[in-house]
């Protein structure tokens, strides 16, 4: 069962370290995409690959999709970012606006924010009503499941920090003209209810962490620990789908 306090926020990494570790794994990373996608090795498919990213907020979620995707040819991958829904989404289903991100075989997607909405902010703020927000878990996971038995591989992180330190981006956001624009009244209104929110974190994750598809909880009190983690994770999980569905992950030396 996945918890807040599985992320060790003391965990740091070393501007020289983190960066070799980074360009190592972007360039695996880049062989693994290819070979996912048809275009390298014998051709094959690989298993539709989509990325879920939810955290706090200034806990550096768009600086790891970033060192994520860069390496990769724009038109092999997909980022899609969620905010609250339009009045026509929300004549349907809550999950339905995400369908269309969702990658096919051979695919990637990146979800900035997802259907997690509906069990934090939606219910941290009373958009959803308690029978809404709970009826969402199982529906979740049982949408999660489906997905995953037609071959969806779904990397799901929650990026984790300390509320000092995310009071401590917060102001620095404010100080640089450059960032300010990222920093809402909404944004300290909800730094305001931590409280509520790690409440609804904590069951959020505790209750949709499965088997196929778990969590992993990053600690990014560090940038540079983070970025390094959800890279390296996404190889991992790359690499075992690749396994199961009877291929061998490309060898890097002799590919590239």
């Amino acid at each position: 069962m996945a918890s807040l306090r599985d992320a060790d926020l003391k965990k740091k990494l070393g501007a020289r370290e983190s960066e070799e570790r980074i360009v190592k794994a972007q360039h695996r990373l880049l062989a693994l995409r290819l070979q996912m996608g048809g275009l390298i090795g014998d051709g094959t498919l690989g298993p539709p690959l989509c990325i879920l990213f939810e955290g706090w907020d200034a806990s550096g979620k768009g600086g790891s999709i970033r060192r994520l995707v860069s390496p990769l040819d724009p038109r092999h991958v997909r980022v899609a970012q969620f905010a609250a829904p339009t009045a026509d989404e929300r004549r349907h289903h809550f999950l339905h606006r995400f369908s269309a991100a969702l990658p096919g075989w051979g695919g990637m997607a990146v979800l900035d924010r997802s259907w997690y909405g509906r069990v934090l902010v939606e219910r941290v703020e009373g958009f959803a009503t308690e029978e809404e927000w709970r009826r969402a878990y199982p529906q979740i996971v049982q949408w999660e499941s489906a997905l995953a038995a037609e071959g969806l591989v779904l990397v799901k992180f929650w990026l984790h920090l300390s509320e000092d330190q995310q009071l401590r981006r917060f102001r620095a956001r404010e100080r640089d003209p450059l960032k300010r624009w990222k920093l809402t009244g909404e944004d300290w209104r909800n730094i305001a209810r931590r409280s509520d929110y790690e409440q609804a974190v904590e069951e959020m994750l505790a209750t949709t962490d499965h088997e196929l598809a778990p969590w992993h909880v990053i600690a990014a009190e560090s940038k540079r620990y983070a970025r390094v983690q959800v890279l390296e994770h996404v190889i991992s999980a790359i690499e075992d789908a690749l396994r199961i569905c009877g291929q061998t992950p490309i060898d890097l030396e002799a590919s590239i």
